[in-house]
């Protein structure tokens, strides 16, 4: 991207209206206008294109990044640390068991504690139904009390790193994969994309994938489709969030319980295990009463459960029954592959490895994402501050 794209780009963003993103948070992309999720594209494009052409885009002299990984995670936890980076932030991991939390501390007060001189909180908590999504909320009105009560000179943005109901910057760098493979949002109208349930050896993954992929991509016009055996249903408000995005944009929302119907003649296939709706608030409600040999024997069910449906597979088969036999697959990794990971995988390994390079350029948007996420929620005048940025055009390597 040169100088010149960069610039219009620039000028396509100060068209948007976005001013809400400022001093607020990214919980759901669903939550978010039209606007709003057109000017983080931008941004995100904009801040790489700034790269590209060795310009630093440092916002901050200093400042934290406050991260709180309460799951596992390799990409989303580098791509947050890059991010904050690539704005001037340095990051710091908050380890809850090494913090006042493991001895009872508020989550006011733990809020507030760590956000003295942060002015981003990124936080992942995707493993129980009905609580990641509410505690990232309470932390949100935890600061903004602090901030009101001048406890705190800045307010923090809180941004979801993956919570039990979404994950928007894995879905908004899907949906940034998607808008530059096929060369504009525009062209993403009528294009079909299969997201289905996949095997895996494994239990209790997250629902947050599939219904990010459903709350995003049905704003776009695209025929969206979600398969998945019966019993893996995933929550019923975000399908209806899906039905009444696809409607407002004149695309489609098709639920199945066929990988091949979902598969036939789709441009994009995303196929990913997930946990039941019903087994993952089983198990919230297990962990909330200590019964750890419930939880051990629900897992057991839930293996079992899985078994029955090892024919739910990416397999060499089934992408020739896609689009002209060359649908995209996409995955937001690590994918559970048959014969490499795992004996019995989501995919066949001579389907993953065709498509390894586009996964990791799918990867590759996430950083950006979550910069621009940030960008826009510190920053009052965004398109003023980039344009100041790309006129300026400190070098980032001296």
């Amino acid at each position: 991207m040169d100088k010149t794209s960069i610039m219009e780009m620039i000028k396509d963003l100060a068209r948007l209206d976005y001013k809400d993103m400022y001093k607020n948070d990214f919980f759901l992309t669903w939550e978010k206008s039209d606007d709003e999720i057109a000017a983080t594209f931008a941004v995100a494009e904009i801040l790489r294109g700034l790269r590209e052409q060795n310009i630093s885009s440092r916002i901050f002299d200093s400042g934290l990044g406050v991260s709180l990984f309460r799951d596992n995670s390799t990409r989303t936890r580098f791509s947050f640390s890059s991010a904050c980076n690539l704005l001037g932030l340095e990051v710091q991991d908050l380890d809850e068991g090494k913090s006042q939390i493991a001895h009872g501390e508020t989550v006011r007060e733990t809020a507030n504690m760590i956000s003295f001189m942060a002015d981003v909180i990124g936080i992942r908590d995707d493993m129980f139904i009905g609580k990641g999504n509410t505690y990232m909320r309470e932390v949100a009105q935890s600061v903004q009390d602090g901030y009101d009560e001048g406890v705190l000179e800045q307010r923090p943005t809180l941004v979801n790193l993956q919570c039990d109901i979404d994950h928007p910057t894995q879905t908004m760098a899907d949906a940034l994969h998607l808008i530059n493979h096929f060369g504009g949002v525009d062209n993403l109208r009528g294009k079909k994309i299969a997201m289905t349930w996949a095997y895996s050896p494994s239990y209790g993954k997250p629902l947050s994938v599939p219904q990010g992929i459903i709350g995003l991509m049905t704003r776009f016009g695209m025929e969206v489709h979600l398969a998945h055996p019966e019993g893996y249903e995933v929550m019923p408000e975000v399908e209806e969030v899906a039905a009444r995005q696809a409607a407002a944009s004149g695309g489609a929302f098709v639920k199945s319980n066929s990988m091949e119907e979902a598969f036939a003649d789709a441009d994009i296939v995303y196929p990913k295990s997930w946990a039941p709706f019903a087994a993952m608030e089983k198990r919230t409600n297990l962990y909330g009463a200590g019964d750890f040999d419930g939880i051990k024997v629900l897992e057991k069910e839930l293996l079992e459960q899985n078994k029955q449906h090892m024919d739910w597979e990416c397999t060499e088969k089934l992408m020739e029954t896609t689009h002209n036999g060359s649908a995209l697959y996409m995955h937001c990794l690590p994918a559970d592959i048959t014969g490499v990971s795992c004996e019995h995988g989501e995919v066949e390994a001579s389907v993953f490895d065709r498509y390894r390079v586009p996964q990791y350029k799918e990867a590759s948007y996430k950083p950006y994402v979550i910069a621009a996420m940030m960008f826009l929620a510190k920053i009052k005048n965004p398109a003023d501050k980039l344009q100041q940025i790309l006129n300026t055009g400190k070098p980032r390597v001296l």
